[in-house]
């Protein structure tokens, strides 16, 4: 995940979208965290898939088989900056709707839910 050719803009999701989109339910939304586990144990939202980025080489050759690329993605992380370099590898890789959670878990915790703890 290294690649420089990055250059489209990414689109951005709020967190206060995400909430609503998360009690809308809406089934057909893709959700990834792309956090560590020790990240996810301390703090989390229900329904993400998990696709740390530290492990990209050992789940990147089956990111077809685990997600739709023509769903809507979602992409969480700590502050927004490695859900940033996941969107723009999706992109890359042919994934048509593919969104950035702006902030993060950080902003979703200070924002929509204190109950998610601060790390």
């Amino acid at each position: 995940m290294t690649d420089s050719s990055f250059s489209q803009p990414l689109t951005q999701i709020s967190v206060e979208d995400l909430a609503g989109r998360l009690t809308a339910g809406n089934a057909s939304i893709q959700l990834v965290d792309v956090r560590e586990p020790q990240e996810l144990a301390i703090a989390s939202i229900p329904g993400f898939v998990n696709l740390p980025l530290s492990e990209f080489a050992d789940w990147n050759q089956q990111i077809f088989a685990m997600l739709n690329p023509e769903a809507e993605t979602l992409v969480l992380c700590h502050h927004g900056i490695r859900s940033a370099q996941m969107c723009q590898w999706l992109v890359a890789q042919g994934f048509t709707n593919v969104k950035n959670i702006a902030g993060g878990i950080a902003a979703y915790s200070q924002l929509v839910d204190p109950a998610i703890p601060q790390y």
